[in-house]
């Protein structure tokens, strides 16, 4: 014993969203009538922040208020039935409650812009955030700043690009998530800065 107190070693959450969708929501931007992007699956997976290994994870189904049934469209495209959101759904507050909690002060990160979806569905629903949202990086431009171009492309798409191999089921919030860490993980492997430690180069890629 040297008589210094034990430091943890910083950790990261990488995470996605799956939410509400309709046939041409996508190109429509949601902004039909009675459209929201209502949170319905919340993946995450924490990362020791320098070596990119999993250390935990986190799989929440979540019962959309507004339109509480979810369309056949975006139970193809996610394999989120409304049995299961049924038997295991829990409200969006009690989510985010547990998704900050699960985070416990590490800084997020997810590809594109998912932070304005909790945003969102906290203003939705009129919930008070007590619970703030922990430092946010959206992993978009440091992919851009690395050679891999994701335009078009979805979180699931990420892994491949940066030329890992990618197991999981598309659109499935967790495995979604951890194809963005598998390709953070593969770009650094090959001489990326890792943008997770070091200051300040992770100021430049937070949303």
């Amino acid at each position: 014993m040297t008589g210094f107190p034990q430091i943890r070693r910083r950790e990261a959450v990488v995470f996605d969203l799956e939410f509400t969708a309709w046939e041409g929501s996508w190109q429509g931007r949601w902004l039909r009538p009675g459209e929201f992007k209502e949170v319905v699956q919340i993946g995450a997976m924490k990362i020791d922040a320098e070596t990119l290994e999993e250390v935990g994870a986190l799989n929440l189904v979540v019962r959309p208020r507004i339109n509480p049934i979810l369309s056949d469209y975006l139970v193809r495209l996610t394999g989120v039935t409304n049995a299961r959101v049924k038997a295991e759904g829990v409200d969006f507050a009690e989510a985010y409650a547990s998704f900050v909690s699960f985070a416990g002060g590490a800084p997020i990160v997810a590809f594109g812009r998912d932070d304005l979806v909790l945003s969102e569905n906290l203003r939705l629903y009129g919930i008070c955030d007590a619970l703030s949202l922990p430092r946010y990086f959206n992993v978009t431009p440091w992919l851009r700043a690395n050679g891999v171009e994701p335009k078009g492309y979805h979180a699931c798409d990420i892994a491949r690009l940066c030329g890992a191999h990618f197991t999981g089921k598309e659109h499935d919030a967790l495995d979604d998530a951890r194809s963005v860490a598998l390709g953070i993980k593969a770009l650094v492997a090959r001489g990326a800065p890792n943008f997770l430690v070091g200051e300040p180069r992770a100021k430049e890629f937070e949303a």
